[in-house]
């Protein structure tokens, strides 16, 4: 059918309708208006098509032209992803920026790929071999961090006919050919392109028992995430979600990091660009950008775009992962991204469900959130993608549809606390709300990694957390001086857990990341102290005894005092609990 019958009819913010039939396809990506917009279609009757424009439509008027792009809302997949900034829609915004200065023009179309850039290419496949989807037959270093591997589109197959030989190319150039069984002949480049609402094919999934390694305690040590895994973060305004997340995408140990901004402020994702510049990975020595990505797609920017971007984000966490990565994709917040469903869906007409959102808000949940998974891909690699979602409750009510919804989807929940967040207390993970599903499957690892007791000493933190949450009610109805000494040690012991372990300084040069082996040692120091606490009550000497020995205030400022390469000081602690104790006794 010809384009010139494709013309606009109706403009409602992000939406716009063709009348009468057209060729457009279901969720086809189109050019809306002389300035082609990208756009994706969302409906399709006899009477409307309707598109689902993904910039801004101001000054976009009826009659204007729609143009079909002949496939789906697509990613470019090559290198140079690494190190970019990109929009929701795959638009480099640095380079946008050297076009259209500060301010992005409408309709502006820059490669999502610097097409100019010359890459070290090896060849890795020769005229004969026979590559099957997901064959890798390329590479080139991305950056320092990062060995690119150059792979076969997942839904092609063929015999090699031509090869180039190694050297600089670049991302358009032809480096190999295959014919496939038909006889069609293709040519491969150094990228190809993937619709980010279908997953990336996969060879089978594997159990989850690996931990993703965080250096953050409350997380590692009480309410473990596993690599491939799910987890939610829900809290309100100021409880620290979007600095949770930094601390994940600076220390985590995933090999790559893909943080979303969708629909953040844009003073939050200025910070996370200049933190990430300045942060060096402790594991190499590099600069952390160098096995990051960021999609920054600010509350400023337009509404549709947030819809897109955690699907562009995931898209492109699936394609490292397809090269043997362990990669982490970071979305701060679902919420905002809910709310672009909610808006658009009202400009729709739709019967809206829960709190307005719309009927298939838990659907599109699942379907972001079920694409993590640790994964062994087409080329027989493994790699995972670990999914942390942002959840931003009004008022902090987690009843409230999205983070219910989450709650069906993800295994492991951190729900910040605002009292927590108010009380100066980082990361405010509420240790009686958030739970981890992963323990069962993660065991063996801690077993095998850290010390056979590891979760022992984990679930006797957490019992005198939760003894301390019981006795505190009293407290606050009658006061503490009824209580006795073995329970006003218990509330004790509890706020050196709470102050010397649970709460974390992001800023303090030692107390920002901490391995897991100082964990297990911390946990085991502050439950010896316990143990001797309760022998000295047991015979009747006064808990004022004790804390005026200064032990329990040693304790909690342990997590500065012993630096993480220093461990063994902690045996000193051991001691010192040991002589202060046998003090008391005699």
């Amino acid at each position: 059918m010809n384009n010139d019958t494709n013309r606009i009819y109706g403009i409602n913010g992000p939406v716009v309708t063709i009348k009468g039939v057209t060729n457009f396809s279901m969720t086809e990506m189109v050019f809306v208006g002389e300035k082609r917009l990208v756009g994706e279609v969302i409906r399709l009757d006899n009477s409307f098509t309707t598109i689902q424009v993904y910039e801004d439509t101001s000054g976009l008027k009826p009659g204007e032209p729609v143009y079909s792009s002949g496939g789906p809302m697509c990613v470019t997949l090559g290198p140079g992803i690494i190190r970019n900034i990109y929009d929701g829609i795959q638009n480099p915004l640095s380079k946008t920026a050297e076009l259209t200065g500060d301010f992005i023009t409408k309709g502006i179309s820059v490669p999502s790929l610097d097409e100019d850039a010359l890459w070290d290419v090896e060849i890795l496949v020769k005229v004969g071999d026979y590559l099957s989807g997901g064959s890798i037959y390329a590479q080139c270093e991305e950056t320092p961090l990062v060995m690119h591997k150059i792979m076969l589109i997942p839904n092609l197959n063929g015999e090699v006919i031509e090869c180039t030989p190694n050297g600089k190319y670049k991302v358009n150039d032809t480096i190999v050919k295959i014919k496939d069984k038909k006889g069609k002949i293709h040519n491969l480049t150094l990228c190809h392109k993937w619709p980010i609402r279908i997953a990336r094919p996969i060879k089978a999934r594997k159990a989850l028992t690996i931990p993703l390694i965080t250096g953050q305690r409350v997380i590692d040590s009480v309410f473990p995430v596993a690599k491939g895994g799910t987890a939610a973060i829900p809290g309100g305004f100021g409880t620290g979600k979007t600095m949770t997340q930094h601390q994940f995408a600076k220390w985590c140990d995933a090999d790559i990091i893909i943080y979303v901004g969708c629909g953040e402020r844009g003073n939050e994702m200025t910070q996370a660009l200049h933190e990430f510049s300045e942060i060096i990975d402790p594991k190499s020595g590099r600069p952390l950008t160098d096995r990051t990505m960021l999609i920054a797609n600010t509350s400023n920017m337009p509404v549709a775009a947030r819809e897109a971007s955690i699907y562009t984000g995931i898209t492109i966490a699936e394609y490292y992962r397809d090269m043997g990565y362990d990669t982490a994709i970071m979305a701060d917040s679902t919420s905002r991204w809910a709310e672009a469903l909610r808006e658009i869906s009202g400009r729709l007409e739709e019967m809206p469900a829960d709190e307005g959102f719309p009927a298939y808000l838990p659907s599109r949940l699942s379907e972001f959130y079920e694409r993590a998974g640790y994964t062994v891909t087409l080329s027989g690699n493994e790699g995972s993608v670990t999914v942390i979602g942002a959840v931003s409750p009004q008022g902090s009510d987690f009843s409230e549809p999205v983070t219910q919804n989450t709650k069906r989807f993800t295994r492991c929940f951190w729900a910040l606390d605002k009292s927590l967040a108010y009380a100066r207390h980082y990361p405010a993970i509420n240790w009686n709300d958030s739970y981890s599903e992963y323990l069962g499957d993660l065991t063996d690892w801690y077993k095998q990694n850290v010390a056979d007791d590891f979760l022992k000493l984990r679930k006797d933190i957490l019992t005198i957390l939760i003894e301390e949450n019981s006795l505190m009610e009293i407290v606050r109805l009658i006061g503490s001086d009824i209580l006795p000494d073995d329970q006003k040690l218990v509330i004790e012991i509890a706020r050196v857990i709470r102050v010397g372990f649970l709460q974390q300084n992001a800023m303090h040069e030692i107390d920002t990341f901490v391995p897991l082996n100082k964990q297990y040692e911390m946990m085991k120091v502050i439950l010896r102290l316990y143990e001797k606490s309760k022998d000295i009550v047991a015979k009747q000497i006064p808990l004022s005894k004790i804390t005026s020995t200064g032990i329990f205030d040693k304790l909690i400022k342990m997590k500065y005092a012993v630096p993480n390469d220093k461990i063994e000081i902690l045996n000193d602690y051991f001691t010192e609990i040991d002589k202060t104790a046998s003090s008391l006794l005699r």
